[in-house]
């Protein structure tokens, strides 16, 4: 995430919280800590998911996991180990290994990107064509069901643009402003932390009808180390100033769009074509 020499942000205010000689055990770790919190929130959405949905699969409830879908589940867990792997370089100062290995992101993140726009389109289409050929006493469920997925095809256009938006806006500044890059690097992982919060058990969620739920918890992922940032700092650095000008927008406007009649028409019309 950057190197240390960058101490001071725009405007010429100290960042103490980034590489200088005031940071202490747990301005280095908390990253390693985000990171390390991500990855946990991921594995608790998605292994109880998973073991459901091998066992859907197998009673026949569910259509066979596709190759796409496990290409996926291998990339986002690559981000994630090196997003970790990244932050605990960085804090036991071994700078050169951590700007050598970061510059797989600029493989890893596109592939995301793409196997993910992928996969949504792959799920929705196999909810589609079981709707299709639904018995009339399933149907009115199997198309409850497409309504869903076109409802949560907002929030993975939304991650699918946003999240190499913010690593490359991260990526661009590893070597200017090493302060905006590792806290961006963590900012925008959190930005596409909704699919994993949502499959938490026993998460209070307001799911299915909105995902106003989720869209709180990913802005309360970046409050620990926003407290500390502006313990340290005394003030708002920059990076938090640009995700929340991007990300609360989208939010908005997903909210507003979310289960209309005009967004079903048009996720129907761009899938089904």
């Amino acid at each position: 995430m950057g190197n240390a020499a960058g101490l001071a942000q725009a405007g010429g205010r100290i960042d103490y919280f980034s590489g200088t000689p005031r940071a202490d055990a747990i301005d280095r770790w908390i990253y390693v800590a985000m990171a390390g919190g991500f990855l946990a929130i991921t594995l608790a959405g998605f292994v109880p998911d998973s073991f459901e949905m091998v066992a859907a699969v197998k009673d026949g409830t569910h259509p066979p996991m596709t190759t796409v879908l496990h290409l996926h589940a291998v990339l986002m867990g690559s981000f994630l180990l090196l997003l970790l792997a990244q932050t605990w370089l960085a804090a036991t100062g071994r700078i050169k290994g951590h700007m050598q290995l970061g510059l797989t992101a600029l493989v890893l993140v596109p592939a995301l990107v793409i196997v993910g726009t992928m996969l949504a389109a792959e799920s929705y289409r196999q909810v589609a064509e079981v709707a299709t050929s639904a018995a009339p006493d399933l149907r009115a469920s199997a198309e409850a069901t497409v309504l869903r997925k076109e409802n949560i095809l907002l929030s993975q256009l939304r991650a699918g643009l946003l999240f190499p938006l913010f690593i490359a806006l991260a990526m661009l500044a590893r070597h200017s402003d090493p302060g905006f890059h590792k806290r961006m690097m963590i900012l925008g992982t959190a930005s596409v932390m909704g699919a994993a919060i949502a499959r938490v058990p026993g998460l209070p969620t307001s799911a299915p009808h909105s995902p106003i739920s989720t869209e709180l918890y990913i802005l309360l992922l970046a409050v620990p180390m926003f407290a500390r940032d502006l313990l340290r700092n005394g003030y708002v650095h920059r990076a938090y100033w640009v995700w929340l000008a991007i990300i609360l927008p989208t939010q908005i406007t997903m909210l507003v769009l979310w289960d209309t009649p005009w967004w079903h028409s048009v996720a129907r019309a761009v899938l089904s074509a």
